[in-house]
């Protein structure tokens, strides 16, 4: 039952989730790898705090309208001012960013994390206004979680390439086989992401192909 409350614990975490954003957008630019590293600790911070502020607001029955309104508004701001920088500096001009395997992230991947969530909001509309509710299914959580990994993985990166420069850590065995595992990871997660974030969609479309044949329920809630 949604509540009248603005200020409750759970509202307070998606609000500050999107003021985080810009800063981790941001961080990533400034030269060293301190910023960097911060990025990628706020990051995770922001991450988490989206686990948990939907589970709190079911527990403590702080359900509001204006959770369900800025709750994923704050998870598509934090996903394109993570993607967006990760997109510019393993492209232009820092080289030295460079994903293994990938090069960079592709325009066209970063076209389709970022389409995936404005196709499934204008979904989530249509079914609305046909008196469906959508909730999240396995796919999506999954694709979710491995998509959260690549972005952190790939901030930490950032920070190792600066501090192995600034350090001296690649001329090691140690700083060679780290580099090679982490770049693995972050090769590997960006891989799996396309994949679940091609399937996942497919997945929401196909169960409620219905939706596009169905008339609009006269109320728009199912009522």
């Amino acid at each position: 039952m949604a509540q009248d409350t603005i200020w409750t614990l759970p509202n307070i975490l998606t609000i500050a989730r999107i003021a985080l954003a810009p800063v981790i957008a941001l961080l990533p630019f400034i030269n060293g790898w301190v910023p960097k590293l911060v990025a990628f600790v706020v990051f995770v911070v922001a991450a988490v705090s989206d686990i948990y502020d939907g589970r709190l607001a079911r527990q403590r029955g702080e359900t509001t309208d204006l959770g369900k309104l800025l709750d994923p508004l704050a998870d598509k701001l934090l996903l394109v001012a993570t993607l967006i920088p990760i997109y510019w500096i393993t492209r232009y001009p820092m080289a030295q960013y460079e994903i293994p395997w990938w090069g960079n992230l592709p325009l066209w991947a970063l076209v389709l994390l970022i389409g995936r969530e404005v196709a499934m909001t204008v979904f989530r509309q249509l079914a609305k206004r046909r008196g469906v509710v959508i909730a999240a299914g396995g796919a999506g959580k999954l694709k979710t979680i491995v998509q959260d990994i690549f972005i952190g993985a790939i901030f930490l990166w950032f920070a190792w390439k600066d501090m192995a420069t600034a350090f001296g850590w690649r001329q090691g065995w140690l700083g060679t086989w780290w580099e090679r595992f982490h770049g693995t990871v972050v090769a590997a997660t960006l891989l799996v992401a396309v994949l679940l974030t091609v399937y996942s969609l497919g997945v929401y479309v196909y169960r409620h192909r219905d939706l596009f044949t169905r008339s609009p329920s006269p109320s728009g809630d199912g009522r």
